[in-house]
C-alpha cells in the first residue's frame, strides 16, 4: 500500500532498552537491560519489524568513554537482543556535547535522516519509542509516531507533556505488545 509506514520501529537506548544513569553508561558492565525490553525487541523482530536504535551519547564528548568502548557496549546490547530472539537493524549515535550545536543530537534530525537514507525508508508514521521530550520532538520533526515509555526519564516527561502529544506506555515491552496487537488488526 503506497504511503503506508515502513515496518520499522525506532527506539532510543538509555532509559528505554537499558537502565539509564545520571553518571552515564561508561562500560559494558554498566549496561543493564530494562526488564521486558529485550523481549519486546525480539517480538517486534519476529513479527517482521526492523528495529533501529537512535541515541545521544554525549559521554564521548565529555571524555567519559571512547567510541571503541561505545562499540563494545553496543555489541553487548546486540548480543543480548539476539539471545532474546531479536535483531537490531542498525544503531545510530550522536557523540557530541549538548552545547556543540550539531545536527545529529536529538531532537535534531540528522541521525534520523541518515537512517532513512541508509535503510531506504521514510520515517513518516513509523513508531519512535523514547523516554524524553527530545525523543518526542525528534519524532514529530520527521513525521514519525511519538511513543513515550515511563521508564528512564519517561514518567517525568509524560507528566510535563500535553496529553495526546505522544502515546504513553509503561515500558518498551508494553509498547511493543500494543504495536503488535494493532498490526494484527
Amino acid at each position: 500500500m503506497a504511503g503506508a509506514p515502513a515496518k520499522l520501529v525506532v527506539v532510543d537506548r538509555d532509559g528505554v532498552i537499558n537502565e539509564d544513569s545520571g553518571e552515564f553508561i561508561k562500560s559494558v558492565a554498566e549496561w543493564r537491560p530494562i526488564a521486558g525490553s529485550l523481549e519486546g525487541i525480539a517480538a517486534l523482530t519476529q513479527a517482521g519489524y526492523r528495529v533501529v536504535v537512535v541515541t545521544n551519547q554525549s559521554g564521548i564528548a565529555r571524555g567519559l568513554l571512547t567510541e571503541e568502548i561505545l562499540r563494545d557496549i553496543h555489541e553487548r546490547m546486540r548480543s543480548a537482543v539476539r539471545a532474546a530472539g531479536g535483531e537490531l537493524a542498525a544503531v545510530y549515535f550522536c557523540p557530541h556535547h549538548p552545547d556543540d550545536g550539531c545536527d545529529c543530537r536529538k531532537p535534531r534530525t540528522a541521525l534520523l535522516r541518515r537512517a532513512e537514507r541508509e535503510l531506504g525508508v521514510a520515517l513518516a508514521g513509523v513508531p519512535f519509542i523514547g523516554d524524553r521530550t527530545s525523543d518526542v520532538e525528534a519524532a514529530e520533526a520527521v513525521g514519525a509516531r511519538p511513543i513515550l515509555v515511563r521508564t528512564g526519564s519517561g514518567a517525568v516527561a509524560a507528566r510535563g507533556m500535553d496529553p495526546g502529544r505522544a502515546e504513553v506506555f509503561d515500558d518498551l515491552g508494553a509498547a511493543a505488545r500494543a504495536l503488535l496487537a494493532e498490526s494484527r488488526g
